[in-house]
């Protein structure tokens, strides 16, 4: 873990890089700015049955993720939920968060990849059904495979690398959640298959968490990488 300086620095250098290039931002709550491109990560103060086979930056207990894109001065989120791969305003993102429980942690991408065609890829998902089974190759997306499929560099290698799926628990066994889940969907446990999560995701070396965000209280750096 960072110190609260480098931290702070790291935070800077994500709010700054955008503003160089041009890009679009927006409020996003309490005086903290959101841009295009950036990242959200959603960290439950409970677990679930993914936190429960995936690890999040700082450990903390994160099992989904979305983009941002700034349209008209205002921030909303492009994101694979159950629903589907949708586009909601940011502040009822957090109102929903905020009655949860759950927190939301902004981070950006250093370098910053290719933010107009990333957010642009990430626009032509939108409709897609949402992949319960979190299977590749198929038109359902699921939240970070969205994340992984959109972001480009400017010279149009993946930002992300897909990684092996997990699920399983800290002793390597699956657990018996995913075991039920996919039996009764008559499917093999996809373990080790290529594939993403957003705790892992998280924890990318070239993702910079810069705060949370929260409409109740004012929202803070964090030292979380």
């Amino acid at each position: 873990m960072r110190s609260i300086a480098t931290a702070a620095l790291t935070a800077a250098a994500c709010l700054l890089l955008p503003a160089a290039a041009g890009a679009q931002a927006a409020d996003g709550i309490n005086g903290n700015v959101l841009h295009d491109g950036d990242l959200l990560f959603f960290a439950h103060s409970k677990g679930n049955a993914i936190t429960d086979v995936t690890t999040g930056v700082g450990n903390a207990m994160i099992s989904h993720v979305a983009i941002v894109n700034i349209r008209g001065g205002k921030a909303y989120t492009i994101e694979a939920t159950h629903r589907g791969v949708i586009t909601q305003p940011v502040d009822s993102v957090l109102e929903k968060a905020d009655k949860d429980g759950t927190q939301i942690m902004a981070a950006c991408i250093v370098p910053r990849p290719d933010i107009a065609t990333s957010v642009s890829n990430a626009m032509k998902y939108l409709g897609r059904p949402y992949d319960f089974y979190f299977e590749r190759g198929d038109s359902a997306i699921y939240c970070s495979e969205l994340v992984e499929l959109s972001f480009r560099d400017s010279d149009g290698t993946p930002v992300f690398r897909p990684v092996p799926m997990s699920f399983h628990d800290r002793n390597g066994i699956i657990t018996d959640y995913w075991k039920e889940y996919y039996r009764k969907a008559g499917k093999t446990v996809p373990e080790g298959e290529p594939g993403s999560n957003p705790g892992e995701m998280s924890r990318d070396k070239r993702v910079r968490i810069m705060f949370t965000l929260s409409r109740q209280k004012k929202s803070h750096d964090t030292a979380l990488r």
